[in-house]
Parts: structure tokens; C-alpha cells; sequence
């Protein structure tokens, strides 16, 4: 099974992209986050024409949204309403195989990194504080994918120094991300196959001239899995090129296979 997770920052404007990501890299399940739609204009008729006719998504209008996309039918889908703010940050489903796949967009928390001065940043902390309970609660093998908007190590960053002060990486973020994951020993999948201490990006600005010369990335997607599925991966790949494509997302997909 080959699983792609991708912050598309709007599907419906990068429909271009989304197709040649497909037809080269052929996913099994497709992860999409920040699709910017409502779910009535979700554009379920490509996703169709592309052979991925089963479809859980959950959009609102302008912002957020989640979308998992697959050539295969599962046994249901779900979603938790995380922090109680109605948005649309999350959707899970249910293979017939036993395996839960959860669709994240964590929230990026504004740009000053002081819960008390920004709500925004608040609201950051107390979604990843809910994810870490329930991450201790969760019973069936699950694949967790997606955009949770921290870089937890040194080397998932390209100045660790010059970004502690800045959100995504300051030192109450990654440390909450670092809780999160021994909450339910999350394997870091990425790290599985590109281990410490070599860097590791998957988002690069869009302020910089030439993002991959400069490469100031930061690794902001992840795809973890539960302990009982670690020696199910086979292989991980970030596909750097694609940051490159005509009218790009910020974020370059990240693709995992699975033996399932």
C-alpha cells in the first residue's frame, strides 16, 4: 500500500499538480491537508477520473480542510471535532484490512509563540494537549499522517538556534510534540529511514528566491505509525521535486509504502 500525504494549500487550485503526483507516484491512499473547500464543491469528479473513487473529506469554506482519497474501498470513515472550534482539521478511516489512517492539519498557532497573547497559539497547544490524551486511549493499529506545523528536532530544522523563537519550533512546541509521541510510542516513520542526525524538511517558504539553493526547510509533515505496524514499512520518501512544480504548495509531499 502506498500511502502520499500532502499539505495542498487548495486543491481546487492545484488540480495540476495533484494529477501529476498520481500518474508518477501512483498512491495507493491520498492525504490531503489545507484543501480550502466546502465539501458540496470538493472536486470529487477528478478525484474520480483518477481511479481514486473513495472519498472521505471534510472541508469549510476558505480555510483548513482534510481529504483522504483512495483506489480502494474502506470500512468507514470518522472524525473528531479537536478543541471544540467546528474545524475542519481532521478525518480518519477504517481499512478493511483493521488499519485506522488519521488525516491531521494541526494548527500552524499565528506568529507570536505566547499562549497568552495569542489565541492562536493557544489554540496550538491545547489541540496537541487533546491529541496526546487521546493518543493514550487508541486500541486499533493506526497510521497517523499529516501537517501537525512543529519540527521537533534540531535536525528537522535548517537553524535550530535561529528558529527556537519561532513558532513551529520553539521549545514548548517540540517538546509537546515529543509527549505526544511517547503517548501511544508513535514510530516516527520518517526518522525510521533517514535517522538522526542527518536533516530532514518538507516545507520551504514561499518568501525565499530560490527555496532550494537557500533550502531554509523545516519538517513540518509526518507520517507515524503504532508500534505493531513499524516493521510494516518498507519504504519513505519526502518528494523534494515536487516543491518545484508549476504553482507549488509551500509543503512537498511525503510518501510511505506499506506491506499490508
Amino acid at each position: 500500500m502506498r500511502l502520499i500525504t500532502w499539505n495542498i494549500n487548495s486543491v481546487r487550485a492545484r488540480l495540476n499538480i495533484v494529477e501529476q503526483l498520481i500518474q508518477d507516484y501512483k498512491p495507493d491512499i491520498l492525504c490531503l491537508q489545507e484543501t480550502k473547500v466546502q465539501d458540496h464543491m470538493f472536486p470529487t469528479q477528478f478525484f474520480e477520473d483518477m481511479g481514486m473513487p473513495h472519498m472521505a473529506i471534510r472541508g469549510q469554506k476558505s480555510h483548513h480542510g482534510v481529504a483522504t482519497l483512495s483506489k480502494v474501498p474502506f470500512e468507514s470513515q470518522d472524525y473528531i471535532d479537536w478543541c471544540e472550534m467546528g474545524d475542519a482539521r481532521h478525518i480518519s478511516i477504517k481499512l478493511a484490512t483493521g488499519q485506522v489512517i488519521h488525516n491531521f492539519y494541526v494548527p500552524a498557532g499565528g506568529d507570536e509563540p505566547n499562549p497568552d497573547t495569542n489565541d492562536k497559539f493557544a489554540h496550538k497547544l491545547k489541540f496537541i494537549e487533546e491529541m496526546t490524551a487521546w493518543s493514550k486511549t487508541i486500541k486499533d493499529p493506526s497510521i497517523l499522517v499529516g501537517d501537525l506545523n512543529i519540527a521537533p528536532y534540531e535536525e528537522d530544522v535548517w537553524n535550530h538556534k535561529q528558529l527556537l523563537k519561532v513558532v513551529s519550533h520553539t521549545p514548548v512546541e517540540t517538546d509537546a510534540m515529543l509527549e505526544l509521541m511517547k503517548a501511544h510510542d508513535w514510530v516516527d516513520v520518517m526518522r525510521e529511514f533517514t535517522p538522526l542526525p542527518e536533516r530532514l524538511y518538507s516545507w520551504w517558504s514561499y518568501r525565499a528566491r530560490d527555496w532550494s539553493k537557500a533550502d531554509k526547510g523545516r519538517r513540518l509533515d509526518h507520517v507515524w505509525t503504532s508500534p505493531s505496524l513499524k516493521a510494516n514499512t518498507v519504504k519513505m520518501e519526502v518528494i523534494r521535486q515536487a516543491r518545484g512544480w508549476e504553482k507549488p504548495s509551500d509543503h512537498a509531499p511525503v510518501l510511505v509504502d506499506f506491506d499490508i
